[in-house]
């Protein structure tokens, strides 16, 4: 029972920590060119993974690399890529909850790629996430290209979690060596991309600092060693709800700290959505990378 609680608390503080970071996230990108932002992000927190694998003592070699390497261009690269442009021009909270439409994409992907086919909750919670989304994004309003982006995110994110699934079902893979590798191949592609297309010099102001230390051993290393952690000690569907807090933390964050309001036609999308995800999630025995 006590393992339990301590479980249950790992999980609050891992939801607290990836809701926020959609506001650190768009703090940051305000200072310093997205491209370098991630490049930093994600080769430093591939470090601390490899380390932590070479700590407990398991393989750290990169086996079935074709499908790792577009796991990792799709999952880190081109998600990320469209999360952060997102962020750029669009609000944090808004974002975070319109890149939650990830698990949507992955119910309907799943039943032609991997032959789990929807059952008649998952419909009802698609048609009432599609309502949220259409509210969220105002009816009478042309949707900007931030929201685009932000959909967009939540696409290739579902497309990422199909294909790791998918290597998941055919051959048996360490799940924290396929991040670090995962991240490292995501982050060698922003350091091209950095490369090629910043259009501001690095600074390194004191929040950078922090943004960058925060995503690579906060919001990646430590908070998926906690992640898998908690899997092993509770059941998948009780830690998969638990990622529901990190939209509503984002929002709550957004307002406290950047100023954001949403209006009461968005506050109707954001509840809307919440709650499908809540029945996506009841039905859903197994959640692949949450969003950091």
């Amino acid at each position: 029972m006590r393992r339990s609680g301590v479980a249950l608390a790992a999980l609050g503080l891992i939801a607290l920590v990836w809701g926020y970071n959609w506001v650190v996230m768009k703090r940051a990108v305000a200072e310093v060119d997205p491209f370098d932002f991630l490049a930093w992000r994600f080769m430093l927190a591939a470090a601390c993974l490899f380390a932590l694998l070479r700590v407990q003592r398991r393989p750290v070699g990169l086996a079935h690399a074709g499908q790792v390497i577009a796991i990792g261009l799709i999952l880190t690269g081109v998600t990320f890529v469209l999360m952060t442009w997102a962020l750029v021009a669009g609000a944090a909270g808004k974002v975070a909850v319109l890149s939650f439409s990830m698990p949507f994409f992955v119910t309907l992907l799943a039943w032609p790629v991997l032959g789990e086919r929807p059952r008649g909750a998952h419909w009802l919670a698609i048609g009432i996430g599609f309502i949220g989304f259409v509210l969220l994004n105002n009816p009478q309003v042309r949707m900007r290209l931030p929201e685009l982006l932000a959909l967009g995110s939540g696409l290739t994110w579902a497309v990422g979690i199909v294909l790791t699934k998918r290597l998941q079902l055919r051959h048996r893979v360490d799940p924290l060596a396929l991040n670090a590798w995962q991240l490292l191949i995501g982050g060698l592609a922003m350091v091209v991309l950095a490369l090629q297309f910043s259009s501001r010099p690095w600074v390194w102001s004191p929040y950078v600092v922090f943004a960058v230390l925060f995503n690579a051993i906060i919001v990646s290393a430590l908070s998926w060693f906690l992640w898998f952690w908690v899997l092993g000690r509770l059941e998948s569907g009780i830690a998969s709800l638990s990622t529901l807090a990190v939209p509503a933390v984002a929002v709550l964050a957004g307002m406290l700290e950047l100023g954001e309001r949403p209006s009461a036609l968005e506050w109707s999308g954001i509840v809307l959505v919440t709650l499908a995800l809540a029945i996506i999630s009841s039905l859903t025995t197994k959640i692949d990378s949450p969003p950091t």
